[in-house]
């Protein structure tokens, strides 16, 4: 899923512009991998990020470095980590990072509803979703959720992540169930990619 982040990385002149792709980079490897911990780190992230995530007409705001951490916290512990995407289109400035990209994770039934991310922040319980959807996921089940999301990120001057503004394109969004065999977790995940990131560390 980094191909085109490679390949616009290995373009650019500019260096405070690729200081935040690689940031980007090392942030979306370790989030596969379930290190959030790292991803937060003072080299990575500013002391106190702002998340804005926008899902199904439902906004939710993670305002300082306590409350982004809980959220991390909850997709690890509902093994939710496990996304990548795909079909991206994106730019960087010195404001930082934007772009539309085709988004897919692995989602357990029992928080499945109309918001992954609703469901995740509120603390792994079942979202709302309307009659015929609730009818029809297992909560024991394993589901893949795709969807087109666009994104802004600002950073610093140090290239640093100041936050995420992620906004869903709701119409987009299929789930499809997935035989459990199928789902990868962020242990697997963080053992295929451990390799990688050491290749892009600073």
């Amino acid at each position: 899923m980094m191909d085109g982040v490679e390949k616009q990385i290995d373009s650019l002149e500019n260096p405070h512009h690729r200081k935040i792709l690689k940031n980007y980079r090392r942030h979306a490897l370790l989030e596969v991998s379930g290190r959030y911990q790292d991803i937060l780190s003072p080299d990575m992230t500013v002391e106190e990020p702002v998340y804005r995530l926008f899902e199904n007409g439902q906004s939710i705001v993670l305002d300082g470095m306590q409350q982004v951490e809980a959220f991390y916290q909850a997709l690890a512990e509902t093994d939710t980590l496990v996304m990548w995407t795909g079909d991206s289109k994106f730019s960087v400035s010195d404001h930082g990072f934007s772009g539309e990209t085709l988004f897919s994770q692995f989602v357990p039934g029992r928080i499945l509803g109309d918001g992954v991310f609703g469901a995740v922040h509120a603390g792994g319980s079942s979202t709302s979703a309307d009659s015929d959807t609730a009818d029809t996921i297992d909560p024991d089940g394993w589901y893949l959720v795709r969807r087109t999301l666009a994104f802004v990120w600002p950073y610093d001057e140090a290239g640093r992540l100041v936050g995420e503004h992620v906004y869903e394109d709701s119409a987009s969004k299929v789930v499809t169930r997935v035989d459990p065999s199928e789902v990868i977790s962020a242990e697997r995940a963080a053992e295929l990619l451990a390799p990688l990131l050491e290749d892009y560390l600073p």
